[in-house]
């Protein structure tokens, strides 16, 4: 099995609040489940702390394995989700990828 962790400091986009922001992206990446072949489960967290040191969203996903992930990566959802909402809200990323 393969975990894929990613979080992200977001901004205000398209007229919403970060809040705002946040939850659509948290509903948007959520959605994928059960969309993606080898995706077994996905979460997104929103930070409540709010620190200099906290990133605002977190995804944590499993995965069957690397080729599940890279399959995931690739996956047209997936890439509408990361294109159209994510990536224009990000102002900073961070992930991490290992196998158990």
């Amino acid at each position: 099995m393969v975990k894929h962790i990613v979080m992200w400091k977001i901004k205000e986009t398209n007229g919403l609040t970060k809040e705002q922001t946040a939850q659509q992206i948290k509903e948007a990446l959520e959605g994928l489940n059960g969309k993606i072949e080898g995706l077994r489960h996905l979460e997104v967290g929103i930070d409540f702390l709010q620190s200099d040191a906290s990133y605002d969203v977190v995804l944590y996903s499993e995965l069957e394995d690397k080729a599940a992930l890279e399959y995931y990566q690739a996956h047209p959802l997936h890439v509408k989700v990361a294109t159209e909402i994510v990536k224009p809200a990000a102002t900073s990323r961070v992930v991490s990828d290992y196998e158990l």
